[in-house]
């Protein structure tokens, strides 16, 4: 997914660099005041921000944290780890960063999402395939539909555990409703092929 620069200041605010959208979920993970390292902010996102964005690789967080870093939004320092193995850097924000991912929450415009439904990509094309490749392709979105709802309503659970992660929860929320939402429009749509199936069959002679 390509990311698209956004938080330029405005009139009268403090000057901010411009960063990509990925700087802005890293920082926004960070902005629930954990310190972490790489590894967690990982695993934080592939937990939440998977359902309804997308988790960045382990080398865009790293690059992300470095970018960060470097304009003074994050901190890091070397901690030891009780296994014996390598010691490990960890992250926090700062209050600048704190401030600037507060703004861009704020001020950023309201982009409309993109959708790229490489499903419906290959369905549209359906006069290039047979009758039975389309309906196992859909039927494996409507599975892979039905397992991500499955997993957000389970993390919808978790994250109603923690006081910190209210909003995040709702998120959850929205996501386990969108890919039901998914689900059942793969259901529709593999009814509207058994219709036109129908249809065909009686135009025959």
């Amino acid at each position: 997914m390509t990311d698209k620069t956004a938080g330029a200041a405005s009139a009268g605010d403090a000057e901010r660099p411009a960063l990509p959208a990925t700087s802005w979920a890293v920082l926004g993970l960070l902005s629930f005041g954990e310190e972490l390292s790489g590894y967690d902010l990982k695993k934080w996102s592939d937990w939440s921000l998977r359902f309804f964005y997308w988790s960045p690789s382990f080398s865009q967080i790293y690059g992300e944290l470095k970018r960060l870093e470097k304009v003074g939004y994050v901190s890091s320092r070397m901690v030891a780890q009780e296994t014996g193995n390598r010691d490990k850097r960890v992250y926090v924000i700062t209050d600048e960063g704190m401030a600037a991912v507060r703004h861009w929450a704020r001020e950023a415009p309201v982009e409309p999402p993109v959708l790229k439904h490489g499903v419906m990509l290959r369905l549209w094309l359906g006069h290039l395939l047979e009758a039975d490749r389309m309906r196992e392709v859909l039927g494996r979105h409507r599975e892979y539909a039905e397992t991500m709802r499955e997993r957000a309503e389970v993390d919808v659970e978790s994250a109603r555990a923690e006081e910190a992660w209210a909003y995040p929860a709702l998120v959850l929320k929205w996501s386990e409703r969108f890919y039901a939402s998914e689900r059942d429009l793969a259901d529709a749509m593999l009814a509207d092929l058994d219709e036109m199936d129908d249809l065909d069959a009686k135009s025959r002679p």
